[in-house]
């Protein structure tokens, strides 16, 4: 089944011309499984894996036994940092670690193709023919943003960083703009619509194909 985007303006006119995407970039079958696991292993890598607590080799003090072995009528006890002590370390707590997931290529671009397919049977991604600004200014984004119906919250795909168009999205708090060639799977899903420029869409087209 053929699928034809029609391609507008920056000001949201009717370029005059529409897109085939290929059969190739698209996939409506399979995919539900990969995009989750691309999804999650997205989420852990992005977490930093710091946090960790002390274990009582790693509290200062404790060196002395705090009372003799018998005779006090106490439990014996070693060291003042021991877990069951207040100040003592900490027997199972977290250590520094790195929580990444793998996920081999063909599953991330499975799981890309998937997520671009359905953004795009879902009428939500916005095909333009460029985007450029004069001057770096928000206001010249919202505008384009409004034209095209995309409204604030959406992903803009370019072939190439302009410094004016980056800078423009920049104080949008919904906005992001990215290269095709840098996008995933997460990125693709996280906002309402999807603008990609023409040349944004060749490129990606590559990566899915």
């Amino acid at each position: 089944m053929a699928t034809t985007l029609p391609v507008i303006t920056s000001t949201g006119a009717d370029a005059g011309a529409s897109y085939d995407i290929q059969d190739a970039w698209l996939e409506r079958v399979k995919g539900a499984q990969a995009v989750k696991d691309s999804v999650v292993a997205f989420h852990a890598r992005m977490r930093s894996g710091t946090a960790a607590t002390k274990t009582r080799g790693m509290v200062a003090g404790g060196g002395a036994k705090p009372w003799r072995q018998k005779g006090t009528g106490r439990a014996r006890s070693g060291s003042s940092r021991s877990p069951v002590w207040r100040g003592g370390g900490v027997v199972f707590g977290p250590q520094p670690r790195s929580y990444d997931k793998k996920t081999n290529q063909k599953v991330e671009q499975l799981a890309l193709r998937r997520a671009f397919t359905d953004r795009v049977d879902d009428g939500e991604v916005v095909l333009v023919d460029k985007i450029e600004f004069a001057e770096p200014k928000t206001k010249l984004m919202t505008a384009f943003l409004e034209a095209v119906g995309a409204g604030q919250d959406c992903l803009i795909l370019v072939d190439d960083y302009s410094e004016n168009v980056e800078l423009a999205a920049r104080n949008l708090p919904n906005a992001m703009v990215l290269k095709a060639a840098s996008v995933n799977t997460y990125w693709m899903l996280l906002f309402k619509k999807v603008v990609i420029t023409q040349a944004a869409m060749e490129i990606l087209g590559r990566r899915l194909a």
